[in-house]
């Protein structure tokens, strides 16, 4: 039987490639808005592109806030992409502070403007970036299970999650010296900041590995 993942529509994101994506990766994918399909789902994805405040002002509107909230409690695997990877924390600083999901304690905060030497650089992040492993973590068991470290997965972002547990960092890339989070992991609650959509086959093996949890 196919494994059966729930990508929650939200108004807000790149719902389609990223149902494609999970659909080539074997699964049975449900695009849905709706809080009790939401709650029986298997597996969880919360895509996600644009500003944070946006972001939680369409889970708001659909009432879906307190859904994802109940759904992270039940153990089962949720996995939240890039904007969507941001709102699992508690807050963001994107444009004023707005409150996140609370999944996974932290802030969310701007990349910083310069090199740690000083010199600017673009803002955005945009492009391809290797995967590092922080010290004392392991990527066995994890939706990284099947990645490298040193692997190159694909990057759009102006904000970078700060989870308070650093245990929590599942992966980080050095963007001109600035570390910002690739990945990070609470149980059963996962996040991507890169777009697995967009990765090529290392992005594809991230979701495969997702859908075995």
């Amino acid at each position: 039987m196919s494994p059966s993942v729930a990508v929650v529509d939200y108004g807000i994101g790149n719902l389609l490639s990223v149902s494609r994506a999970l659909e080539k990766c074997g699964a049975k994918v449900m695009l849905t808005d709706d809080p009790a399909q939401i709650s029986q789902a298997q597996r969880l994805v919360l895509p996600g592109v644009g500003a944070f405040k946006d972001g939680m002002d369409g889970l708001r509107a659909r009432a879906l806030i307190g859904t994802l909230r109940d759904f992270a409690v039940t153990g089962r695997a949720l996995l939240g992409i890039c904007l969507g990877m941001q709102m699992l924390l508690d807050f963001s600083e994107e444009f004023g502070t707005h409150e996140g999901l609370g999944l996974i304690p932290g802030r969310v905060l701007p990349i910083p403007a310069t090199s740690p030497s000083g010199v600017p650089h673009k803002i955005p992040h945009i492009g391809w970036n290797e995967l590092q492993a922080p010290a004392a973590t392991k990527w066995a068991g994890t939706i990284l299970d099947l990645v490298r470290p040193g692997s190159s997965v694909y990057f759009v972002h102006s904000f970078t999650a700060f989870p308070d547990d650093p245990s929590c960092r599942l992966a980080d890339a050095s963007y001109d010296g600035c570390l910002v989070s690739a990945a990070i992991r609470k149980g059963n609650i996962y996040g991507c900041q890169f777009h697995p959509e967009k990765s090529g086959e290392v992005g594809l093996n991230v979701l495969r590995q997702f859908l075995t949890l």
